[in-house]
């Protein structure tokens, strides 16, 4: 797909997945809408782009009369990663606000297709995969995309927002004939990214000399932490090359362990303290990593950057760009918060 001269919509896009999705959109020549209420979104995120005249941006709330209508005005793509969303203290114990994204989701479609969009790409999750098969860590588990069926078991009501998200988008194109797509992202960390999500909040916590260091769960919980330009270049790919509707996991298929990224963390930022496991707090799925040879197949894709690479990365990033007062100010917050 040659991006010069086309419209696409990032919602969500002063966020910290969508800001870098709105970097490489502008670097390939499209011309970049972005609707975003900055109830997480940073504008300064994308001030720059909105300086140089690269970005319309309008800050305004989707699930709002006419504010979808107008944004998907003109639009050839449309990247939907506007959201109720955060880490996992906020997928476990906030409901209620997650659920506006099936309405949210609902609605930016229905424009979409109203006004001849000629293809959505949606930004989905891991958390859509059943929870009964992510209860093991002795096993290596990898997560293929054929595993979302019945009996559905999604990850609260996050999870089934997203599940409720892709099936809309396969029937669109079904029945429609819209040309649709679903990325599910696993566990994006990156430049750009904020505590609540299990990485940064590592990072925070050598940066303020946590003593001791919390660690929640006991440690051994399982992940793939997948590096944000790998997860841009991935939802790029997937709106050049899939039409039909199909899910495809992005996603490295590194399975790392909490604890030996929590030593990671200490590793590279210096910092030395007793650890304290907090088991009580959220730990979401105990054993959750994709299977990502369909992304292959379907995509080219395979991750560039693995995992110690895109922590000390992130890890100097965020070094460099934050005082300490105030991250200790808001971090306990910030861990359940968007």
């Amino acid at each position: 797909m040659n991006w010069k001269g086309r419209t696409a919509l990032v919602t969500g896009g002063a966020s910290f997945i969508g800001s870098n999705l709105v970097d490489a959109l502008v670097e390939k020549g499209a011309k970049v809408r972005v609707v975003d209420d900055l109830t997480s979104g940073k504008l300064d995120n994308i001030q720059s782009q909105i300086d140089a005249g690269a970005v319309e941006f309008t800050r305004a709330d989707l699930r709002e009369p006419g504010v979808a209508r107008a944004a998907v005005k003109g639009v050839d793509v449309v990247f939907h990663l506007a959201a109720a969303h955060g880490g996992r203290g906020y997928v476990d114990l906030h409901q209620a606000e997650p659920a506006t994204n099936f309405f949210l989701d609902g609605i930016v479609f229905w424009e979409a297709h109203r006004a001849g969009v000629e293809k959505i790409v949606f930004a989905s999750s891991g958390c859509v995969y059943p929870n009964f098969l992510q209860g093991d860590t002795t096993k290596e588990i990898y997560l293929t995309e054929d595993l979302v069926k019945p009996p559905y078991d999604a990850d609260n009501t996050y999870g089934w927002a997203k599940l409720m998200g892709e099936l809309t988008l396969k029937a669109f194109h079904d029945e429609y004939g819209m040309k649709t797509a679903s990325c599910r992202y696993f566990t994006v960390y990156g430049p750009r990214g904020v505590e609540n999500h299990a990485v940064i909040a590592m990072i925070a916590r050598a940066f303020v000399k946590q003593d001791p260091f919390l660690v929640w769960g006991d440690g051994t919980q399982v992940r793939n932490w997948t590096f944000i330009d790998d997860i841009v270049r991935g939802t790029i790919l997937a709106a050049e090359k899939i039409d039909d509707g199909a899910a495809v996991n992005l996603g490295t298929m590194e399975r790392i362990r909490v604890i030996d990224a929590v030593k990671m963390v200490m590793e590279y930022s210096g910092h030395r303290a007793p650890l304290e496991f907090q088991r009580d707090m959220p730990t979401g799925p105990l054993n959750r990593v994709a299977d990502n040879s369909l992304a292959k197949r379907l995509l080219g894709w395979e991750p560039q950057v693995p995992f110690r690479e895109g922590l000390k990365r992130t890890l100097d990033w965020y070094f460099s760009t934050r005082k300490r007062d105030a991250v200790m100010a808001t971090l306990e917050k910030s861990l359940t918060a968007r």
